[in-house]
C-alpha cells in the first residue's frame, strides 16, 4: 500500500512538470505562426487594405531628380547631383557606408538646382514636386520632363529579426511585411503579437503596436511605412531565459534535485 502511495506520487510530479512544458510548448507555436485568425480553407479570404498615403518629403531627403528635354546636352548641367554618403545596407549591398547621388533638401526644405535654383519641395509628395519643378524648368527648357524620386528612403529594423539593419528600398511604398522579409523575417523568438512601429511626425513620436498573428494587421492605416521608420521585434520570455545563464543554472540544479528525489524513491520502495 505505501509504495503504492509513493509511486502515485512520483509518477503525479512528473506530470505536473511534463503538462507544464507541453501547456508552455503549445502556447509558443500558437505564436509563431502568421494571420491564424484566418480559416484554414480552399475558398479565398479578402481584406480591404488600410488607406496608403504618399510619403512626403522632408530636410535631410536625398532625392533623385532628373530633368529631360528635347536637347539633353542643355539640361546637362542641372542633372548633375552630389555624391552623399549615407549608411544603410539593401537587398544587393551589405551593411556599412554607402554613396548616393542625389539632391540633399536642406533644413529649410528647399533643394538648389543649376538654372532653376532654389526650390521649396518639404511637404510635398514626389508627384507634387514632380509638377512643381517642371513648371520651373519649363521657364528655361522646352517640353521638359521630370522624375523625381527618393534616393535614400531608408526604414530600420531592430530586434528579434534575422539581419537587423538600417535598409534603404529603391521605392517609396513599402508594407511592414516588406520590411520584416529585407531583414530576413523574425527570429523564433521574436513576439508576433507585439511588434512596435516608432515614426516621427512632425517632431512628435508615434508609437504604434503591430500583431502579426491577426488579419487585422492589413487594415491598419500604419499598414505601409514611411521613410525613417523605425520597427523593433520584441524577444519573447524564452529568448530571456535562454541568455539567462544564472537561470539556466538553477533550473538544472532543480532538475537535478528532482532526479535525486526519483532514484531515492525508487530505492526505498
Amino acid at each position: 500500500m505505501l509504495k503504492s502511495i509513493l509511486y502515485t506520487k512520483v509518477g503525479v510530479i512528473i506530470l505536473l512538470f511534463l503538462n507544464v512544458f507541453l501547456i508552455q510548448g503549445c502556447n509558443n507555436y500558437k505564436n509563431i505562426a502568421y494571420f491564424t485568425d484566418l480559416q484554414d480553407t480552399v475558398f479565398a479570404t479578402r481584406i480591404v487594405e488600410g488607406n496608403y498615403s504618399q510619403p512626403v518629403i522632408q530636410p535631410d531627403d536625398i532625392l533623385s531628380i532628373t530633368v529631360h528635354t528635347i536637347d539633353p546636352q542643355s539640361s546637362a548641367s542641372i542633372n548633375q547631383s552630389m555624391t552623399l554618403p549615407t549608411i544603410g545596407a539593401s537587398s544587393a549591398t551589405p551593411i556599412g557606408n554607402q554613396l548616393t547621388s542625389g539632391f540633399l533638401v536642406d533644413q529649410n526644405g528647399e533643394v538648389q538646382l543649376s538654372m532653376i535654383g532654389k526650390v521649396k519641395l518639404a511637404g510635398l509628395s514626389t508627384h507634387e514636386a514632380r509638377d512643381l519643378l517642371t513648371s520651373r524648368a519649363a521657364r528655361y527648357y522646352k517640353d521638359p520632363s521630370v522624375q523625381v524620386r527618393f534616393a535614400n528612403f531608408k526604414i530600420t529594423l531592430i530586434g528579434e529579426v534575422a539581419r537587423p539593419a538600417t535598409y534603404t528600398v529603391p521605392n517609396e511604398k513599402i508594407s511592414l511585411l516588406d520590411a520584416l522579409g529585407l531583414a530576413g523575417d523574425l527570429t523564433i523568438f521574436g513576439r508576433r503579437e507585439n511588434v512596435l512601429l516608432v515614426r516621427e511626425n512632425n517632431g512628435t513620436k508615434e508609437f504604434v503596436r503591430f500583431n502579426l498573428n491577426s488579419s487585422n494587421l492589413f487594415k491598419s492605416p500604419y499598414f505601409y511605412l514611411k521613410q525613417n521608420d523605425v520597427i523593433y521585434v520584441e524577444p519573447t520570455k524564452g529568448k530571456a531565459a535562454s541568455t539567462d545563464a544564472a537561470r539556466t543554472r538553477t533550473i538544472t540544479l532543480v532538475a537535478s534535485f528532482i532526479s535525486v528525489l526519483i532514484v531515492a524513491f525508487s530505492r526505498l520502495l
